[in-house]
């Protein structure tokens, strides 16, 4: 104390000067002035604070009138919808409505009534979440101006300001914006709330759609039930206070609190959600709400070992189809969100960010929206195919392959089984009616009927090549084409097995045996008319520039492939008699209010003609009963009226067999899904057992056979296919030519008749003669005046130019079309050989000791032979060789030998005379 008055009397000596200068009167008026600015500035500033203060709440309330006047006000009844409308998931149905199952998603909630929720869950939520909710009308202002002023002033330290009323008007009836238009929103709906319900109300309506992160199966969850079974597997009227205290702090922020991964598993790193325990444990204690002991040992509480362990997710019931119907969900529902968010179709089609945002939007809703989607799946027979291909046993063995491993990142050595789909469609509607996604979709989710794009081998010329050439007029069943080794440009296609030429084949015999070469030429000739275009009519939508132009396309060598639902559909083409109908799997979609919000709707595209349709149906009838499918009979229990074509990929990697029914068209594919071998080697169907082919038949019969037991009306067996439109003819053809019928090619056998459509009949080339001769080891028409002793019958000379019609130009080796026709000679006619006159004289005409005449060849190109003349005149004999024996009892005399051309001219005579074998002697003159 003393040490205090020491030192207050030595500043009050210090301050003695001062306060003797204040007292002056001058001094006096100066504070006194001072005071007074200083008290009219206070005053000042204290005016323009409330009025500063004044204008801005005057601005607020304006501006929050202005934001919340378009804000519809809501009902009660509305407001009570809005708030229990917890997300629904959507349902699909069979054909015949018999529901499938619950659309997959990755929200799970169970509904709990408020009174099913013990008050420790109650409670913890309250006391972190909300404090004040039992005293509140929906909003707490201070706690609104604390989050204000720190979203303003971009503070670091966050709050937050909304009661559970808030967080419940926003996760139901707005959303999450971060926006100050949404909060005056928000604010206003929540006193609405408070008004017409009761705190109970509003903590259940919380408590249920609340996200609460993953369970042990690693699925998202909402609602506070779920929670309590998915992470303790307990119900949420069990959990002890650090329990409850666990799942009362997950909404805060549901990632970061769950215990567990995507996976399942447990985090690694449990301390975030631990440590929100704590929070929400000391929270209940200083609300009163647990006893200091209670908060004691809750705090040293194991919470860990109470965490349920991961469990593996329930699969879906029939993933390939839910996985299926989902995918064309989405994209149904796409455009019809897109016009509701008032996107007009060029946005969809050309902004990516609108492409991506609906997407997103309309599997969020597809999800969660509680439609009922409604397919063309029958049930029975989906179920039979199934069981069908888990029972087949004549799939290839499983091959070695590398693959990546996701895990590792590294390539590494596997195993992989031979994978198949398979696809059925009515053809009338486009009705998916079954398909076969694979052989396991446990192990492959991969939908091989509508997703894998392979290489569909021959069932590509029916619609490709075949199909448009006739349909242009470039073809017809009986057209001849060559069937050789070729080559154009580079490209070297060859018949399977590297054999069967047959020189040259029929349009029909063609595709019947699944040539590729007359194939490949006959798409050679129409390319230039873009016949890529029939499949993009057809549904095709894997084509790239390039198959335009490429000749491997025409047996299936696409850049990309196909899928098998396309290849099947395009085929149903032939039998619509040349319409096309897409084919569908969803027939319509309801929404949770029962309205039809998508119908399918059946629109037919034109792309062959009847007649082509027709003409087609008739040639592949002959590959079911005579063709590459023959044995399909066999393997069937029923009798289908049916067409078809097998197809072989490149290196026998794929197999193929679509069959077409007047009801129905039905195919299959096999093969890997990996197309190389571990050892670098082609995935190859054709080795070890059976023949890839009888087992892709085998597959398609079984499978056919199991959609018959299920269903056998979708067969319709007593339907026939349209009948023979007008316009089909019988056409008579030359087999080599395409040309009119001759005597020569008759009596050769080469004359056939097939059918034809009557606007695209064969075309009349030159008449070929059936009289032939041979110069100098090549065989040529006959002319009128060439001499009879010197023509073949029976030949037959094809002109180049005809041949060229068939791609004769290409063949590599020309011996392997003359080789099969001994009788033709591909020549240039009758015109080959000008007219010259006379040819010249044979030369070295000699005869030997035993009478032999031999003659050297006159030096013209058009000597058909030879004449020899006798001492008489008279012609002895016609040779095509320079030889003749003159017998030693012949006449003596002069023996002329003559060339003969082929226009009948004979050259100069070249002679000989023979003399006497005995000398004459004189006779004497008595026998005179």
């Amino acid at each position: 104390m003393k040490d205090n008055l020491s030192l207050f009397n030595k500043v009050s000596k210090k301050m003695a000067p001062l306060r003797k200068i204040a007292k002056t009167k001058n001094n006096r008026n100066r504070f006194h002035m001072l005071y007074q600015v200083c008290w009219n500035f206070l005053l000042m500033l204290i005016i323009l604070v409330v009025v500063g203060a004044s204008f801005g709440l005057g601005v607020g309330a304006g501006y929050f009138a202005a934001v919340v006047k378009e804000d519809p006000v809501r009902p009660k009844e509305e407001l009570d919808k809005l708030l229990n409308n917890y997300d629904q998931t959507s349902e699909i149905y069979f054909a015949g409505d018999i529901l499938l199952g619950k659309m997959r998603t990755d929200l799970e909630r169970e509904i709990v009534a408020i009174d099913q929720v013990s008050d420790l869950v109650k409670n913890a939520v309250i006391a972190t979440e909300d404090e004040y909710f039992y005293e509140h009308h929906g909003v707490v202002p201070k706690a609104i101006s604390r989050a204000i002023f720190q979203e303003v002033t971009n503070s670091q330290n966050s709050s937050g300001g909304s009661t559970l009323t808030q967080q419940v008007v926003k996760m139901q009836i707005l959303t999450n914006d971060a926006s100050f238009d949404r909060k005056f929103k928000e604010i206003l709906l929540a006193q609405r709330v408070e008004k017409f319900f009761t705190k109970d109300q509003i903590l259940e309506s919380y408590l249920n759609v609340s996200p609460f992160g993953r369970n042990s199966s690693g699925r998202n969850i909402a609602g506070v039930q779920t929670a309590s079974k998915g992470v303790f597997d307990k119900p949420v009227n069990e959990l002890n206070i650090p329990q409850a205290a666990f799942i009362a702090g997950l909404p805060n922020s549901p990632s970061k609190f769950t215990p567990y991964k995507s996976s399942g598993e447990l985090k690694t790193d449990l301390s975030f959600g631990i440590d929100r325990m704590k929070l929400v444990l000391k929270r209940m204690y200083e609300h009163g709400y647990i006893s200091e002991q209670e908060y004691n040992d809750s705090i040293a509480y194991d919470i860990v070992a109470d965490f349920k362990k991961p469990v593996q997710a329930s699969g879906l019931p029939y993933p390939y189809v839910m996985s299926e119907i989902e995918k064309r969900a989405i994209d149904i529902l796409i455009p019809i969100m897109a016009t509701q968010q008032t996107y007009s179709a060029e946005d969809l089609q050309n902004n990516q960010a609108v492409k991506d945002e609906m997407r997103t939007k309309a599997t969020l809703e597809l999800r969660e929206g509680g439609y009922k989607i409604y397919t063309t799946i029958d049930k029975a027979i989906y179920d039979n195919m199934d069981n069908t291909v888990k029972e087949f046993n004549l799939f290839q063995s499983d091959h070695k392959v590398m693959k990546l491993n996701p895990e590792t990142g590294k390539k590494e050595l596997t195993t992989e089984p031979v994978e198949c789909g398979a696809v059925m469609i009515e053809n009338a509607t486009g009705k998916i009616l079954s398909f076969v996604g694979g052989r396991d979709f446990n192990r492959e989710q991969l939908n091989h009927a509508t997703s894998s794009y392979r290489s569909n081998g021959s069932t590509m010329k029916p619609l490709l090549i075949y199909g448009p050439a006739m349909d242009m007029g470039y073809s017809f069943p009986g057209k001849p084409l060559i069937n050789a080794p070729i080559s154009i440009g580079n490209y070297s296609p060859s018949n399977y097995g590297g054999g069967s030429y047959t020189g040259v084949v029929s349009t029909r015999e063609a595709l019947k045996k699944s040539y590729n070469v007359p194939a490949v030429l006959q798409y050679h000739q129409i390319i230039d008319q873009k016949p890529a275009t029939y499949l993009q009519k057809m549904g095709i939508s894997s084509l790239q520039p390039e198959d335009f132009s490429n000749l491997a396309a025409g047996i299936g060598g696409l850049s990309k492939g196909v899928t098998v639902e396309e290849n099947v559909n395009a085929y149903t083409t032939f039998a619509n008699d040349g319409k096309f109908i897409d084919a569908y799997m969803i027939e319509k979609i309801l929404d949770q209010k029962g309205n039809v919000i998508f119908q399918h709707q059946v629109n037919p595209v034109d792309v062959f003609s009847p007649q082509t349709a027709y003409l087609m149906r008739d040639v592949m009838q002959d590959v079911v009963e005579e063709g590459t499918a023959s044995s399909i009979r066999s393997k069937l229990k029923m009798h289908l009226n049916m067409v078809g074509k097998t197809g072989t990929g490149q290196d026998f990697k794929d197999a193929w067999f679509v069959g077409v029914t007047p009801a129905v068209t039905f195919g299959t594919w096999m093969g890997y899904d990996t197309q190389k071998e571990a050892s670098g080697a082609p995935s190859s169907l054709n080795r070890g057992g059976s023949s890839y082919s009888q087992r892709s038949l085998s597959l398609w019969a079984k499978l056919c056979n199991s959609a018959y037991d299920a269903n056998p009306d979708v067969f319709n067996l007593g339907q026939k296919f349209s009948a023979k439109p007008d316009g089909i003819v019988t056409c008579a053809y030359n087999e080599l030519t395409g040309g009119a019928a001759t005597k020569a090619a008759t009596a050769a056998g080469l004359v056939n008749s097939d059918i034809c459509n009557a606007k695209f009949p064969p075309p009349k080339k030159d008449e070929q003669s059936g009289s032939v001769v041979e110069i100098n080891g090549k065989t040529y028409a006959a002319v009128d005046s060439t001499p009879s002793e010197f023509i073949k019958s029976g030949g037959l000379i094809i002109p180049e130019k005809s041949f060229d019609d068939m791609g004769y130009r290409y063949v590599t080796n020309k011996s392997a079309i003359t080789a099969k026709f001994p009788q033709v000679t591909i020549g240039k006619g009758s015109n080959a050989l000008a007219d010259n006159g006379p040819p010249g004289m044979v030369t070295g005409l000699s005869v030997n000791l035993l009478g032999q005449m031999t003659w050297g060849p006159a030096p013209s190109s058009d000597v058909l032979g030879y004449r020899v003349y006798g001492p008489d005149g008279k012609r002895l004999m016609s040779a095509n060789s320079g030889s003749y024996y003159i017998s030693p009892l012949a006449a003596t005399g002069v023996y002329t030998v003559k060339a003969v051309d082929l226009y009948g001219h004979e050259s100069k005579g070249v002679t000989w005379t023979k003399a006497p074998l005995i000398p004459e002697i004189p006779l004497p003159s008595i026998f005179n």
